[in-house]
């Protein structure tokens, strides 16, 4: 048995025991904050994010649908650490995969989520019914759920695992949906206030001020949030601010709601670590060098070449993600009588960002590239001195959409029809600058004046989906559904800045433009689920998912990324778009028991089998010079996948004291087809899908002692496979995290009311590894990035 899978057991065991140790490590993780010079600072906090000790929930609610359906409460996601990532927060839940470097989960370029052996770009998001894309690092349809709304202004997100509602508006729900949803303003007015410092001079500062109710049934609220923290392995400040408003009128006709959200982040990025097969010194973090100017320039030889013992893990000066985004909706839902309601929402979002590296010039194959525009040259002059050049990818998002839903129900029957459409026009540019040895930039920086625009690209997609469904009562007991949904996408890209020939792989001078339309008409769900008694559920459910081509021009697995316009053509002939074909069916259970301290129990287990057809894969012939040069890619359907599972979660309450809640999940998913990558054959048929665990095992236990409550989180996460050929493997790992929250009764009384705190620690133990995995492009290499250390903070919170 493995080490790691022995000690999540062997926690397990010694759940009982838990408060005993704990005032140690608390106390550890406090001395720590001291040492970093991290000192609490007084302020209050927020009813909008619970801290303070009271009734023990549990982690998950199971919903009455005809599938796997899991929703957790705001009150659960802040007590893992007051302002997380909502995606981060479903970690704690069977079959999901989260990691990332930060605590919170906001840094983008190295998340890693993985649901069911599908990985976070084949899933589907939503925020209030908006989509949000596909989360891919390099936006180019939507954006993240925390840049999307305040995490303290979440209300709850839904987890489905196998497949989401036929109204789901995504294109990329081929292994299930996650719908985040934002707090309606509070019906009392009051202010609330919450402050969060720690580790690593982290200050998370949120206020948000409620109107109460005025007029005729309306309220309204308007919150800001200022985040910032240095990261734990460089010297690179994260954070942003966020604003948020909403408005909502409701009355006996219906409800009107107004949406905005601004975010406005920059994270400095970490490199991520890479392996070779039969290397042993592969550095355990990749930091960039920035701000130590004297070091960058000693970094570098005379010519700018950096050190050879390093290989491919030389050091950037830096790097980092700038996003701004503005969100906003507008929602009727009117009640047209009392069976019968019609909801109509639209929306609109602009992004403005860009990816930024300031690295050497004279790794990975840029000597040629910049040869090509500036010839018999000396680059380092060119490039300001330094030898070093900022590259770019600079993007824009301008999309707006209608999604509209007409419920109604005659006798037995729920009937649902709806239609999403959204325009969306977004562009990607490489640009390279100068960095200029007498004013060097910084990674809070926009770069400007461009030496090189190596290429522009700007696409045009149009989606429409329409969806019908009906669930039928055909007894007092049991429930049948049957729908469909049609996935319709017109695309057409340009670019308006092509390459010089010998800018990019192959050769070409000429990148791919032209329209792709892809239409899907029927895509079928069938469900059905049996009240076997008022405590008891068995569901069931068959649904077919579509994955739509990724509009994107200038990098990743899209048409438009292809090297030439010949690659293109063949691509749109030839290939298909990935889908899957998902069964899943379960027993839910809630009881109220009398077994002595055990009083109640309520859990779920799901089995599920997925047919995975077509799948696209970015393969080469020609071997990859590196991520900015790349080989000479070609997109191909390479096969498909068959995945089966288990998922098996409960939470046990003994009283108002104790509370255990454990997830364990097994996952088996495998290539089904060799593929050949132009010039061999890659055996991956009979492989396990890469970066996706098979065994996972998590744990929550919630002790109350007076108005303090404790609780301790265990995550194991077993081996995943580094390649496609599972020829490299990274090892499992166990990590701990512990919360402690309370009410403050000495702040408490006048104007001051509801005075909390909460102290999280996370990576309780300390432990080193590898957090996640970037699969290789090549059979012997891949990347990783590594475990964050313990860290912890303490929030204050109070309303006014």
């Amino acid at each position: 048995m493995n080490k790691h899978f022995k000690a999540a057991v062997t926690a397990c065991a010694a759940m009982t025991l838990a408060p005993l140790a704990m005032a140690e490590n608390v106390a550890a993780a406090v001395a720590e904050m001291a040492a970093n010079g991290d000192a609490p600072a007084n302020a209050s906090g927020s009813e909008h994010a619970a801290a303070a000790a009271g009734p023990i929930a549990s982690v998950e609610v199971v919903s009455r649908k005809t599938r796997s359906s899991v929703d957790l409460k705001r009150d659960e996601i802040q007590k893992i650490l007051p302002g997380t990532n909502p995606l981060k927060a479903l970690q704690t839940l069977p079959g999901v995969s989260f990691q990332t470097a930060d605590p919170w989960g906001n840094n983008e370029q190295n998340l890693s989520l993985f649901i069911h052996g599908f990985s976070g770009q084949q899933l589907g998001y939503t925020m209030d019914g908006v989509p949000l894309g596909d989360q891919q690092y390099g936006n180019y349809n939507g954006l993240s759920p925390q840049r999307a709304v305040t995490s303290e202004n979440v209300r709850s997100v839904i987890l489905s695992s196998g497949a989401g509602d036929l109204a789901t508006a995504s294109t990329s729900n081929l292994g299930g949906t996650i719908e985040t949803f934002s707090s309606d303003p509070s019906s009392k007015q009051g202010f609330s206030a919450q402050q969060t410092v720690g580790s690593h001079r982290t200050s998370r500062t949120f206020l948000r001020y409620d109107t109460g109710s005025f007029g005729d049934g309306s309220s309204a609220y308007v919150s800001a949030l200022h985040h910032e923290a240095r990261a734990w392995d460089f010297k690179g400040r994260q954070g942003g601010d966020q604003i948020n408003a909403k408005y909502v009128n409701l009355n006996s006709k219906g409800k009107l709601t107004l949406y905005f959200n601004y975010n406005d982040k920059i994270e400095p990025n970490e490199d991520s670590t890479v392996h070779v097969a039969g290397e042993t010194s592969a550095p355990y973090t990749r930091p960039f060098l920035y701000p130590d100017f004297n070091a960058a320039l000693s970094y570098l030889s005379p010519t700018g070449a950096t050190p050879a013992a390093e290989g491919n893990n030389y050091r950037n000066y830096y790097s980092d993600a700038q996003r701004k985004d503005y969100l906003a909706y507008a929602k009727y839902d009117w009640h047209l009588n009392d069976n019968t309601s019609w909801s109509n929402q639209v929306y609109y979002h602009y992004d403005d960002g860009v990816g930024v590296v300031a690295g050497p010039i004279g790794v990975a194959g840029l000597p040629a590239l910049f040869a090509v525009y500036y010839p018999n040259q000396n680059l380092k002059q060119v490039f300001g001195n330094f030898g070093y050049a900022t590259r770019t990818t600079e993007y824009k998002i301008k999309r707006g959409g209608l999604l509209s839903t007409l419920r109604t129900e005659i006798g037995e029957h729920k009937l649902q029809a709806g239609v999403w459409v959204e325009r969306n026009e977004s562009e990607a540019y490489r640009r390279w600058y100068a960095l200029d040895v007498n004013n060097p930039s910084s990674p809070y920086d926009r770069p400007a004046n461009p030496l090189i625009i190596q290429y522009g690209s700007e696409i045009r997609n149009t989606v429409v989906q329409l969806h019908a469904q009906d669930e039928w009562r055909v007894h007092p007991d049991v429930s049948l559904l049957a729908g469909f949904k049609s996935s319709l996408q017109f695309a057409k890209g340009d670019f308006p800045v092509q390459p010089r020939k010998g800018a990019i792989a192959g050769g070409s001078s000429a990148l791919p433009v032209g329209e792709i339309d892809t239409k899907k008409w029927f895509l079928p769900q069938i469900g059905a689920r049996w009240d076997v008694t008022p405590q008891d559920q068995v569901f069931v459910n068959l649904q077919k998912n579509m994955r739509q081509f990724v509009t994107y021009g200038g990098g990743g697995a899209s048409p438009w990324s292809l090297a030439s316009q010949s690659a293109f053509d063949l691509f749109k002939q030839t290939a298909k778009p990935e889908t899957s074909v998902t069964f899943e069916t379960g027993l839910r259970t809630s009881r109220q028991l009398n077994w002595g301290p055990l009083q109640a129990f309520d859990g779920q287990v799901n089995f599920y089998h997925v047919s995975f057809k077509d799948r696209l894969l970015q393969i080469s012939p020609t071997p990859v010079i590196s991520a900015i040069i790349g080989g000479n890619p070609v997109l191909a359907n390479v096969g498909n996948v068959r995945t089966d599972g288990v998922d098996l979660s409960g939470t046990f309450h003994f009283g108002r004291q104790f509370s255990f809640y454990n997830a364990l999940s097994y996952n088996r998913s495998k290539y089904e087809d060799n593929y050949n990558n132009g010039a061999a054959l890659v055996p991956t048929s009979g492989k396990k899908v890469p970066g996706s665990p098979e065994w996972m095992n998590k744990f929550v236990a919630t002790v109350n002692v007076a108005d303090t409550e404790f609780q301790l989180i265990g995550d194991y996460v077993g081996k995943r496979y580094a390649t496609y050929t599972n020829d490299l493997s990274v090892p499992s790992y166990f990590l701990m995290s512990l919360g402690v929250s309370g009410k403050l009764p000495f702040m408490n009384g006048g104007w001051l009311k509801n005075a909390r705190y909460r102290l999280n620690i996370s990576n309780l133990a300390d432990r080193r590894g590898s957090l996640n995995v970037v699969v290789g492009a090549a059979d012997k290499t891949y990347n990783t990035f590594p475990i964050a250390p313990r860290q912890g903070f303490l929030t204050l919170m109070a309303d006014f």
